[in-house]
This record gives C-alpha cells, structure tokens and sequence, in this order.
C-alpha cells in the first residue's frame, strides 16, 4: 500500500562516482514523497505578477510561485518569465536560507537563466580552512528527483565506483555491484580497477571522455571498461551499459560467531542507502531475523551510505539501541535561520524534535507495526568520508543520548545541514536551510566524525582503517570488518591498523580539465549530491 510523505531534503557530498538520476517536486514548500510515487502540493498562489525589483525589499515568495516561462501542461504552472522564476528565487531564499543575510540582493532581471541565477542566491564565504561554506546548493529535474526518491531507480550500471587517486596517475576502484544490474551481468565485482574507458587510459586520459563513461546520459548507453581483478596482471574489456537501476538498501547480512570469543553473535549489515522506502522494510526484516537469531553485537556497515530519509535513521536508533536507551528521548531537532526560532518557514508549523522512532512510519511498514530491537548496549560502524547525512545524524543521535558508537574506518563526510527540495517550473531546487542537532544540541561536524575523537563532548570510540579492496563485504578478512571483529574480541584496535584511504569530499576526480569534464558539469554535481543525502519528513503528516 503506497502513502504519501512530505520530507525535508539533506544532502551530503562525498566522492563516490555511484550515482541516481536527480528530479524533484512540486510543491511551494516541502515536496511529498511516497512509497510508491511522490506527489507534491502548491500553495494558493496570485494571478500572475509585474516584478519590480526593489533592493532590499522582498515579496512573499507565493508572489511569484509556479509563474514559468514554459508552463507544464497539466499542472498548476501558469504564464511567466525567467523573471519571475527568478524573482521567486529571490524571495524563497531570502526567507528560507540558512545564510540569508550573506546573499547579495541581484536584480532577477538581469538574468536570463535561472540556474545561473540560483547559483547567485548563496553564501561565497569560506570556513576557516579555506573551503567553500556552502557547498551543497543545487538543482535536479523535478520528475528525475521523484523517480529516485520514491524507488530508489536511478540512471547508473550498477556498479559503484570509487576515486582512490584523482590526480594523474588517477585511480579508480570498483566498491560494490548491485545484484542482477548491468555491471553484474558483465561480470564487474568489488575490487577491479577500473584502467580505462573507451580506450582512454583513466591514469592520466582525456577528462570528458573518461566521464562521458562513468556519467552515462541516457539508458541504453553502452561504453567499454578495461577492469583488472585484484592479483591479475592484464585487464579485460568489458561493455558496460546503463540502465535505470534499483538499488537495494540492505545489500548483505551475515551472521559471524568471533573465533576469540564465542559467547558473541555478530551480526554485519551492509546497509547503503536510508533514501528510498523500502528501507524501512529491508531493515525491519533484517533486524527480525537478527533478534531471532539472538545477535548480541552488531557491525553496521555505513561505508557507502550517503543518507536518505531521517526518520528511518531514527527507526534504525531505536532498533539498535531499544527502548531502555531511547524512550521519551530526542534523535535530532532542526534549526531554521534566525528569522524562525520557533515555526518551520516551510511547513508554517511549530519546531519539534525527531524522536527515536519504535514503529513502522509508513514508507514500507504499516504505520503502528513494532519495530524489532536488539537492545544493545553498543554499535560498531564501519565508516568511509562516502558515509553522509543520516548516517551521520544516525552517529550523532546515538551519541546525544551517551549511547556508546565504537567508528570503525575512516573520517565521515561531515554534512549537518539540509534543505527542502522544493519544486517550481519543473526544477527541484535544494538551498540549505536548517542544521540538525542532537539532544545535547551539537551537530558541529562539518569536517566529520573521526575514529577516536572526541566531538561535542561525546567519546566516541574507534580505529582507524582503510578500505582495501582485496576482499569481498562481509569477508572476515575485509579489512574494515577484521578489525571490528578484533575490537570486539579483545576491545582494542589491530596493532597496526591501515591507514584510512580514500578521498575527502572535498577534492575532485578528473580535475586537470574544468571547462570539458562532466564531473565539474551542474548536471554530475546534481547526482552526486543527490546520492548523499538526509530526507526529513514534517510531522503534520
């Protein structure tokens, strides 16, 4: 049965290259997702309207609301101008922006694109080690975007590709392959390096070739991967082509008894996604059959999870951590610009906080149904800077509450902020908005979490490890995984731990060439985004 949801939009950026189509909705606030296909409600809006730019004087953004220079048959768009989506930008960010008072008040009429324009309607100001303090402001097609949320389809071959190396000579490794997807049916599996793209050697090839591969446009699309497996000399051709791919949350379970310690029922998850709804169900099904298979210690593996919808990372609190831990507590509250202390500018409804959540919330569980729980007293999660958002609010709603996180991997990618994707004109536009909390109210990670750090106060326990490539998920001998089984065992790291690999979310791939490569394009900063993401649904529905 298929239900309607609005949300808040909260993406995170990281380095992986495993990347959904983009859309978004329609509405003049929140959108709506569902677990089947997401719809979107505008307010009541004016006839159409005369823009007079005034500097400093704003309108309200219903104003200028669904007044498009190409009205969309069948919808609630009427006749308007690149001005007036623009003067609608202008006014839905002054009110909504988290950075409001840093924007420089343009005159939408000097602009006659409205993506250029967005790109105005932002923050330029750096943090302290010189990065960009907004680096998350983008747009999606609104249908891509209802596509991806509401299924979990994007546009990809299956196959997630990871940037070890982004200068010359490049690297690029497979991470995980979705079953019965393109890449697998290619005979693509964790490990390969990926040598070259349609002949061009990825080490130090032309960009906007290599990215044309990796970055398919359309289904159907087919180009050839030279990969080599791990311990092979010579790499084999392989045709790859895209497809719209359904990405499946939970990708693998195990249960594992430690050889040091048999009074311990291990179970791993490889959990990847919180974005689409049948999350909810994945976990709910994997945590009954861990509860009846009497797991007393859990390694969540978040390697790869960019985020998805809050509310199932505060189901996934509770069911790890139970009632004893949660009951009557907070799992994240969301802070609006100054302007809205108390009420949501988006829902016009009063704050109130995210609990831990102990029954289906209707994405793909009966609203009511109990949520199984292992009661534990601690959770081991495997972590790479590919591990955003709601994972990361996940990390820090279990630390709020003085619940013991032992990190296993690398620095997280550090996103406490979000937004409401919001529709107009067919362009879904996210601009950040809000910063999530915790009970103790720290949600101060913009550089991430840190195996062994010490953040807003809360201990948080870990080893640092790299993610190495040599063996399957869910392997013992998997780099990451071994040491959590160590840690366990003996409560102490390896005694010599891999370095943490990878790529900040901050560095590029193929950046020697900027003007020509896909990865530098709007379009690929999209999806990317998009996959790193934190869903919030309001709580009026």
């Amino acid at each position: 049965m298929h239900r309607f949801h609005r949300y808040a939009y909260v993406s995170l950026f990281a380095s992986a290259l495993f990347l959904p189509a983009c859309g978004g909705g329609g509405g003049g606030g929140g959108g709506s997702a569902s677990s089947g296909s997401p719809s979107f409600v505008s307010p009541a809006v004016t006839a159409s309207a005369a823009f007079d730019y005034t500097p400093g004087v704003f309108a309200a953004p219903s104003t200028y609301k669904d007044q498009c220079q190409s009205p969309r048959p069948g919808t609630g768009d009427r006749a308007g101008s690149v001005t007036t989506e623009n003067a609608w930008l202008r006014t839905w960010s002054n009110r909504t922006y988290l950075w409001y008072n840093e924007i420089t008040d343009l005159n939408p009429a000097s602009y006659n694109d409205r993506e250029v324009y967005f790109d105005t309607q932002k923050t330029f100001a750096t943090t302290a080690s010189g990065a960009p303090k907004d680096k998350f402001h983008f747009t999606v097609p609104t249908d891509e975007f209802e596509q991806s949320v509401s299924t979990g389809a994007a546009l990809s071959y299956g196959a997630y590709f990871k940037l070890i190396r982004a200068s010359a000579p490049r690297e690029v490794r497979v991470a995980y392959v979705q079953p019965g997807s393109p890449a697998d049916t290619a005979g693509i599996v964790r490990g390969m390096s990926v040598t070259a793209i349609d002949g061009v050697a990825v080490s130090n090839g032309n960009a906007a070739t290599l990215n044309a591969g990796l970055f398919p446009a359309s289904a159907g699309e087919r180009h050839t991967f030279s990969v080599r497996a791990v311990g092979a000399s010579a790499a084999t051709d392989l045709s790859l082509r895209a497809a719209v791919v359904t990405e499946d949350p939970v990708l693998k379970t195990e249960i594992i008894t430690p050889a040091g310690d048999p009074s311990k029922t291990v179970g791993y998850m490889l959990f990847n996604t919180f974005g689409t709804a049948s999350a909810e169900k994945a976990l709910f099904d994997s945590f009954t059959d861990f509860k009846a298979q009497n797991v007393n210690e859990l390694v969540l593996d978040l390697r790869y999870n960019g985020g998805g919808f809050l509310d199932i990372a505060a189901q996934l609190g509770f069911m790890i951590a139970g009632d004893a831990n949660t009951n009557g507590r907070t799992f994240e509250k969301i802070q609006f610009n100054d302007k809205h202390p108390a009420i949501n500018p988006v829902t016009n409804e009063p704050l109130t906080p995210t609990p831990f959540i102990n029954t289906g919330a209707d994405f793909s569980v009966d609203p009511g149904t109990p949520l199984p729980s292992l009661e534990l007293d601690r959770v081991y999660i495997l972590s790479t800077d590919d591990t955003c958002s709601a994972s990361e609010a996940l990390i820090n709603g279990l630390t709020g509450v003085d619940f013991e996180v032992v990190l296993i991997g690398g620095q997280t990618c550090g996103k406490p902020f979000g937004f409401y994707g919001t529709d107009n004109c067919g362009l879904t536009y996210f601009t950040i908005q809000f910063v999530g909390v915790n009970e103790k109210s720290f949600g101060d990670y913009t550089d991430g979490f840190t195996p062994g750090a010490n953040p807003g106060g809360a201990v948080i326990k870990g080893c640092s490890v790299g993610d190495d490539y040599s063996d399957p998920l869910g392997s013992r001998n998997e780099a990451m995984l071994s040491t959590a089984l160590t840690h366990i065992e003996t409560g102490s790291c390896p005694p010599a731990p891999l370095a943490a690999g990878g790529l900040r979310a901050k560095e590029k791939f193929i950046a020697d060439d900027p003007e020509t490569s896909l990865y530098n394009s709007p379009r690929v900063q999209a999806r990317r985004l998009l996959k790193q993401s934190r869903l919030t649904r309001s709580r009026h529905d």
